[in-house]
């Protein structure tokens, strides 16, 4: 007989890959699940990975990344935000930002620390800091706060147990971008209280009418947070597996300790590719989010026209509408939607309990797809009666 840890025994399954699971094998169906970028990774960045592998860049790198890149991520961060970090101490180059977070969670935690998680959130916050041995102490939004928490909220959930508050913002599954001023409540807070803060900042490029705030920038945050970036969204490079950590040093040191024993160091072609990205891939970046911008606003006024009520995202590649005028559960909405009318979106359970009665839908997709799913959204909500829908949720 198999004999799993309990710790990761008690984690569930991730809620999206069932609906996945069951997508792979249908045909026509419109995918408005995946949170990935549609575009293929800007022809100059792939060149460059092309063109290191020509050279024979197949080595191992140092643990923390190639230095270039860090120097490179270093000038980013201070030249768009104002945060200097030391590219030699305080940079470390990972396997994308969720072995980032994975490795800052395992470099703070202690068994039973807890760690505050605004939801709805990304599926795979709380299960890493199971993992890590602590507790996640989910804080639920709604959109009367447009997805964002209190100050009372964040007050009331510290103990004498918390050791840090895990953000993202713009957000996934909401799009919810947090002003600075905002922010700032929240950080004051985890200087009050002594806490870490990880800031898993993936979509800060793609924000629409608004200015993202780097949350190590702001007044008293610098010394205690963990920031996190990569490459996977913004420059749609989500399989090239390349992220970024920057923080206090001995923060900094522990990660790369873990980072050493368990992966070594992030693909060489890939550290390769991402140099290019940054020095040269700006207009590319542009191009990316006007496109997104266009299909955000396209899926936002379909949704409100059917009547499913959608939040505005001003970041990342999510809506994040209302199914609450249907009467049915979100994961009954999915499957019904799934099997009637071929179309995947993600129960937005998935991503917290605040998240029943609404679904997630990526506009990573082509205007003909999101206009096509909106067709079939639509023919699917009108075929639906609130007492029918209560009915088939109570069975």
């Amino acid at each position: 007989m198999a004999r799993i840890s309990s710790r990761v025994k008690n984690v569930p399954a991730s809620g999206i890959r069932k609906f996945f699971d069951i997508v792979s094998q249908m045909e026509d169906v419109i995918s408005l699940g995946v949170g990935e970028p549609d575009f293929v990774t800007p022809w100059r960045i792939r060149e460059a990975c092309i063109y290191a592998l020509e050279k024979g860049y197949t080595t191992y790198t140092s643990n923390y990344g190639l230095l270039e890149l860090r120097e490179l991520i270093a000038g980013h961060l201070q030249a768009r935000y104002g945060v200097k970090y030391d590219p030699g101490t305080q940079i470390l180059v990972t396997v994308g930002v969720s072995e980032a977070i994975d490795l800052a969670l395992r470099a703070i935690l202690e068994p039973g620390d807890e760690v505050l998680v605004p939801e709805p959130c990304f599926v795979s916050y709380k299960p890493c800091v199971a993992f890590a041995g602590g507790t996640a102490v989910p804080i639920a939004t709604g959109v009367e706060t447009q997805f964002t928490p209190s100050p009372e909220q964040i007050g009331a959930a510290v103990t004498p147990r918390t050791r840090a508050m895990l953000l993202s913002y713009p957000s996934n599954p909401t799009g919810t971008v947090m002003s600075r001023r905002a922010l700032q409540t929240i950080m004051d807070i985890a200087a009050d209280r002594d806490l870490y803060v990880i800031s898993d900042e993936i979509y800060d490029l793609l924000v629409y009418g608004v200015e993202h705030a780097c949350l190590a920038s702001l007044d008293g945050a610098y010394e205690r947070t963990i920031l996190l970036n990569g490459f996977s969204k913004a420059y749609a490079m989500t399989g090239w597996r390349i992220g970024y950590a920057a923080c206090h040093p001995e923060v900094l040191e522990a990660m790369m300790k873990i980072h050493q024993y368990t992966m070594m160091c992030a693909p060489i072609t890939a550290q390769m590719a991402a140099i290019e990205a940054l020095r040269n891939s700006e207009a590319d970046i542009v191009e990316m989010i006007q496109q997104y911008d266009r299909r955000r606003r396209l899926i936002v006024s379909g949704m409100n026209k059917i009547g499913l009520d959608c939040f505005e995202p001003k970041g990342a590649f999510y809506a994040f509408p209302s199914i609450q005028s249907t009467g049915l559960s979100s994961e009954e909405f999915a499957e019904r939607l799934l099997r009637d009318e071929r179309v995947a979106v993600v129960p937005g359970n998935t991503f917290g309990e605040c998240g029943e009665g609404y679904i997630r839908c990526s506009y990573a997709t082509s205007v003909q797809n999101i206009q096509q799913a909106l067709e079939r959204i639509g023919r699917f909500v009108s075929t639906i009666s609130p007492a029918r829908g209560k009915r088939a949720a109570s069975r």
